[in-house]
């Protein structure tokens, strides 16, 4: 079970999840599996503490006050099906971040997009033409210039109502393919964004970053999305 949350506080659209349609991409060349049947990280790098594996999961728990954990896994890709299962054990809120270290001239900290999971709400954004491009990035933490920002940002993102338990298994699927991005929960798909920064060519990582005290993850596995 998995439990999400994103990092940007602008205005999203709300709307209830969506039944019955196709998956945005099929499954192709599968470039990552990891079912932590071991006792150390593995390919997992820790950016920031804490993440550890332990009784066959991925325990990410935030070490920082200031940020949460971030555990990280460096995979070039573009277009991407992503599926892995998360427990909110003891924890609120989670993110799933693609990124690009070559775009941080253009983007804080390359970020490229992201889905970030909440008990209440499921967050996709556009992190390179969105809240994260830098020039939006600095006018938001100016209050002069945090209106004209948002407008700026309004199509960058989508929230969706989600109602979240702790200590219960959830199976998340997240699709890339060019310039959408969708979001699928319990085989459920629950939400959809088109944005222009999720079409970047080259998302050279992704990670998992943790706020609180404990959630839980477990068979993450990367293929290739294939057009269908």
């Amino acid at each position: 079970m998995k439990i999400y949350l994103l990092l940007f506080g602008v205005c999203c659209l709300l709307f209830s999840p969506i039944a019955g349609t196709e998956p945005l991409a099929k499954k192709g060349k599968l470039l990552f599996s990891d079912d932590f049947e071991r006792t150390d990280l593995g390919s997992w790098k820790v950016i920031i503490p804490g993440f550890r594996v332990e009784d066959g999961v991925l325990k990410g728990t935030q070490d920082r006050a200031d940020h949460g954990s971030v555990g990280r896994v460096y995979l070039p890709m573009k277009d991407v099906v992503m599926t892995f299962r998360f427990n909110l054990t003891d924890s609120p809120t989670f993110n799933v971040v693609f990124d690009d270290k070559n775009l941080k001239e253009y983007s804080h900290a390359g970020h490229v997009c992201r889905v970030a999971f909440a008990k209440k709400q499921i967050r996709l954004g556009d992190d390179k033409e969105g809240i994260m491009r830098n020039d939006i990035f600095e006018m938001r933490r100016n209050p002069e210039t945090k209106k004209e920002a948002d407008a700026l940002i309004k199509d960058r993102g989508i929230a969706v109502k989600a109602n979240l338990e702790a200590n219960r298994w959830y199976q998340a699927m997240i699709e890339i393919s060019g310039d959408e991005m969708r979001v699928h929960l319990d085989g459920e798909l629950i939400g959809t964004l088109k944005s222009p920064g999720i079409a970047h060519p080259t998302k050279e990582s992704v990670h998992f970053t943790v706020t609180g005290k404990e959630i839980r993850f477990d068979d993450v596995v990367i293929h290739e999305a294939v057009k269908k």
